[in-house]
């Protein structure tokens, strides 16, 4: 049993949920936020709660019950605090800068890259630090993701996207005799 998804969710003030068909749509002071969901959960929406109840009693469904959950939780708090990442480019000669729509990213490659910004998100890169932000969690975390995985960090010198607060284990490297 999904303990998440027993909980009853409240509706803050200034918040519309919507409900159409298999689409719920949260409007807040930020933004809004549209989101399918299959039918295997029902989704029962008052004046100041959402609840949450499993159509059928097998595993998929179970599983998807705490993950709705989840997902209307993340999409109310984000419609009034934006989520936000922050990665840091390590690295001698890194250097990362936004132009227009696009993140211009030297990573000692003979080429510089250029990465698009997805709609809904900001990005500012202030020297090597770079701050991803918007209302959709899922949203901001991937186009994090993305970055990151352009320049993983290296266990030897440190060089590449971290993400803040992130350790990297380091090794030693060769020793001299």
């Amino acid at each position: 049993m999904s303990r998440i998804g027993k909980q009853i969710i409240q509706i803050p003030d200034k918040t519309e949920i919507k409900k159409d068909g298999f689409i719920i749509s949260v409007k807040g002071p930020k933004g809004e936020i549209k989101r399918h969901f299959r039918d295997d959960i029902e989704i029962t929406i008052g004046k100041k709660e959402i609840t949450l109840n499993p159509k059928r009693n097998d595993i998929a469904s179970r599983a998807m019950w705490g993950t709705y959950a989840s997902h209307l939780k993340n999409m109310i708090t984000g419609t009034h605090t934006p989520y936000e990442k922050k990665l840091i480019l390590e690295g001698i000669g890194f250097k990362s800068e936004v132009a227009g729509d696009k993140i211009n990213l030297a990573l000692g490659f003979s080429h510089p890259v250029l990465v698009p910004i997805p709609e809904g998100l900001t990005v500012k890169a202030e020297k090597n630090n770079i701050t991803i932000t918007g209302i959709d969690k899922d949203a901001v975390g991937q186009f994090a993701n993305v970055l990151r995985s352009l320049k993983k960090p290296e266990p030897y010198k440190g060089k590449g996207f971290r993400y803040v607060g992130e350790v990297i284990r380091r090794k030693q490297g060769k020793k001299s005799a």
